[in-house]
């Protein structure tokens, strides 16, 4: 008989503390863009540090969300024992209601849930706006090019 608590053949756990980290930093970092940014944008007496005094609660923000999102990806993920759109929309929901909190309005987390998740979901569903997932540049380069029609009767020598 086999193991009920074994993973199906097809899917693979996802180390979520090691992704959420990830992307975390990732995250992060594009924080430190957005900030440094917004700090060039703006007119103030503190200099580059503003960078972090003023405007640095986004970094802090944007690798939360990242966390957050990667996190909860991945455990859904774990829990279902599947890798399908439903995981990245619960991470995206996870993130969006993050959002909402940091805008200090129960409404505005459920709506900014229902959006981000709806939106992860349907681009992993689509198939990350690239179409069919899984073939290679090999088979796709196959299905571009015409192929040679085989003869329809094969002609021997006798």
């Amino acid at each position: 008989m086999s193991d009920s608590l074994s993973p199906p053949s097809g899917y693979d756990p996802k180390p979520s503390l090691k992704y959420a980290s990830l992307v975390g930093l990732q995250a992060g970092a594009v924080g430190a863009f957005v900030s440094a940014i917004q700090n060039a944008l703006a007119t103030h007496s503190h200099g580059a540090m503003g960078f972090v005094t003023r405007t640095g609660g986004t970094i802090g923000f944007f690798a939360a969300m990242g966390t957050t999102f990667a996190l909860t990806e991945s455990v859904v993920a774990n829990q279902r024992r599947t890798d399908d759109a439903v995981n990245g929309a619960a991470g995206a929901c996870a993130a969006g209601f993050l959002a909402g909190l940091r805008a200090r309005s129960i409404p505005m987390a459920i709506g900014s849930c229902v959006v981000l998740g709806a939106a992860m979901g349907t681009f992993d569903y689509s198939g990350q706006l690239a179409g069919e997932k899984g073939q290679t540049r090999e088979e796709k380069r196959r299905q571009f090019f015409k192929q040679p029609l085989k003869p329809l009767v094969e002609t021997t020598a006798a």
